[in-house]
């Protein structure tokens, strides 16, 4: 692909990532255009026939030649914030080397690009502000929603909208309008690990105001200075949005990401009937391979994420076993900061309504202590033990030995970031259990040394495995939405692909390295379950399994440069203009 040439019968296609480009600028207008800019790269023909010449040093370099560079400077910053700050420098300069130096170095970046590093740049917002980089629409001037949505483009030019009110970020709470970072890193993922058009994505902030003293009282925080907004005016305002996103991109898909837990549940039950949209802290999971009909599941902490990780499970098992929702709830057990989740905490109004359905008889409790966890796990007795508590270290030596003495291969997901909110390290669960333990983790741990010298991988299971995937499908297929069973569809997609099915010493997850091809996988597992749900609207989609694949990966984005076709600017398409993506209109309301 990186020389040009068509890809087979499918090269035609709209997204193909094959043959040259179409671009209308020249100069320095080129050079200032993060998606079509090569910088050192420019070809001598192309510094001829766009106005290049004597804006460059005179040396030709390839891709992995200003990777070489980029690296070094990129190892001369002494933090990890020092390098996402230099990250993000080079992706508003060039799109293709930035995604370029990070597939190079892809396990070393990964953490700085994403969580935790994201998580303090976002925490930083305001005082390390640059430049903006997305669509900043304020509950107080909504009349002017619908002109900022207009900035981005005709209804062919966006496929992925990923939105954030800053109210949950990434375990460091309320960030208010500092949540724009977290919509563009999300979108970075689906560009890095699953071809998403990185000139395609819209990261838009809903700026609803911020419950953040330390923001509030800060004369450089850049949101809407005041406590956030809540009940009808909130309701309005961002059902005035997703409306406006729904006229004027019909085919796009919506990621909630990070909304708090009064809003996550509610707006993603609201819109789930009416759009193809998706909160990966509400909905996603990987669940290792065992009989859904037999599956314990005990989850601690029963906030936004694990209330949508329990959902998941729940669906997950009434699908493959046949089971109604009610009968699959059964199998899951929530606990939060009450105890396990009973239901006379429903009647005293305790709970919140995500956390409903998962109330057990408080007759079943009467003569256990409900708020010890090993007493819980005693009687419970789970093979699958999910943390996203942030309760630091709460998985206990005596937790973890006294499941260990139930199941056979316990599985044990410790996912609460950062790192250091983790309900436990895997290196002691690999020690409590003799090594016998599966576990997944939310933040990226070195390998785990045992005690005969074999090092074994600890899977991550940040969902960035599991959600680039999901939207490359429903973006391909341009489903209608996106149903519990294209979701149970996705996670057997990724729960084929794991290496424990392989080797009982791998990991329980597969590596982030090869996430593309996994993402192939999912996508191709979602594309399917949305024809046979009559939901997917895109024509043309391959019968044949191989040829979807090839599909699929012809219309996938590369970092890769592609050479450049001249067109003149009047009639061109605004990805020709330079006016395509989050770089061709910052919309600052």
């Amino acid at each position: 692909m990186a020389n040009g040439t068509k890809a087979g019968k499918f090269g035609h296609l709209p997204l193909s990532t094959s043959g040259p480009m179409d671009c209308a600028l020249e100069g320095s207008s080129l050079l200032q255009t993060p998606y079509l800019n090569k910088g050192m790269g420019f070809p001598t023909n192309e510094r001829q026939q766009f106005g290049l010449a004597g804006l460059l040093p005179s040396a030709v370099n390839t891709l992995d030649e200003q990777c070489q560079r980029a690296y070094e400077q990129y190892n001369s910053r002494s933090t990890a914030l020092g390098k996402n700050t230099f990250m993000t420098s080079m992706k508003e300069q060039n799109e293709v080397l930035f995604y370029g130096l990070i597939q190079r170095h892809l396990k070393e970046m990964f953490p700085i690009i994403y969580t935790p590093t994201e998580g303090e740049a976002i925490q930083s917002y305001s005082r390390l502000f640059r430049k903006p980089e997305g669509c900043f629409l304020r509950i107080d001037k909504p009349d002017e929603v619908e002109a900022a949505l207009d900035r981005w483009g005709p209804s062919e030019d966006i496929d992925i909208i990923a939105c954030s009110d800053g109210e949950q970020i990434l375990g460091i709470g309320d960030q208010g309008v500092g949540g724009i970072l977290i919509a563009v890193a999300k979108l970075v993922i689906y560009t890095l690990c699953a071809g998403i058009h990185p000139n395609r994505t819209l990261p838009v902030v809903l700026d609803v105001g911020t419950d953040s003293d330390e923001l509030l009282n800060d004369p450089l925080y850049l949101g809407v200075k005041r406590p956030r907004i809540r009940g009808e005016q909130y309701d309005a305002f961002v059902d005035r949005f997703i409306h406006a996103c729904r006229e004027r991109y019909p085919k796009a898909y919506i990621h909630f990401e990070d909304f708090g837990l009064p809003n996550a549940r509610r707006i993603l039950d609201k819109y789930t009937p009416q759009i193809a949209c998706f909160n990966d802290d509400v909905q996603a999971i990987h669940v290792a391979k065992l009989e859904m009909k037999n599956l314990r599941v005990l989850a601690f902490g029963a906030g936004t994420a694990g209330t949508g990780i329990a959902d998941q499970i729940r669906d997950a098992i009434a699908v493959e076993s046949g089971k109604s929702k009610e009968e699959a709830v059964k199998q899951i057990w929530c606990v939060d900061k009450p105890g396990v989740l009973l239901q006379s905490m429903v009647e005293q109004e305790i709970l919140t309504p995500a956390q409903h359905d998962y109330a057990k008889p408080d007759e079943e409790w009467k003569h256990i202590d409900h708020k010890s966890l090993v007493e819980i796990i005693k009687a419970v007795k789970p093979n699958v033990l999910i943390g996203t508590s942030t309760k630091p270290k709460s998985f206990t030596k005596e937790i973890v030995q006294e499941m260990a003495k139930h199941v056979d291969r316990p599985i044990i997901s410790p996912l609460s970031n950062p790192t250091r909110l983790h309900e436990a390290d895997p290196k002691d669960l690999f020690e409590w259990t003799d090594g016998k333990v599966l576990t997944a983790t939310g933040s990226p741990f070195p390998p785990v040394e045992m005690p005969d010298g074999k090092k074994r991988e600890v899977a991550e299971c940040n969902n960035s495995t599991t959600f680039p995937g999901i939207g490359l499908g429903c973006v391909l297929s341009r489903t209608k939405l996106l149903s519990p069973s294209m979701l149970v569809a996705a996670t057997k997609a990724l729960a084929a692909q794991a290496p424990a099915l392989k080797d009982p010493d791998a990991a329980l997850l597969p590596d982030v390295v090869d996430v593309r091809e996994i993402s192939v996988k999912i996508a191709a597992a979602v594309i399917r379950q949305a024809e046979k749900e009559s939901l997917a609207q895109q024509e043309g989609i391959p019968v044949d399994d191989v040829e979807l694949e090839e599909w699929i990966r012809e219309q996938m984005w590369n970092p890769v440069y592609r050479p450049l076709r001249k067109v003149e600017r009047e009639g061109a398409s605004r990805s020709a203009r330079g006016e395509a993506g989050s770089k061709g209109s910052t919309a600052v309301l």
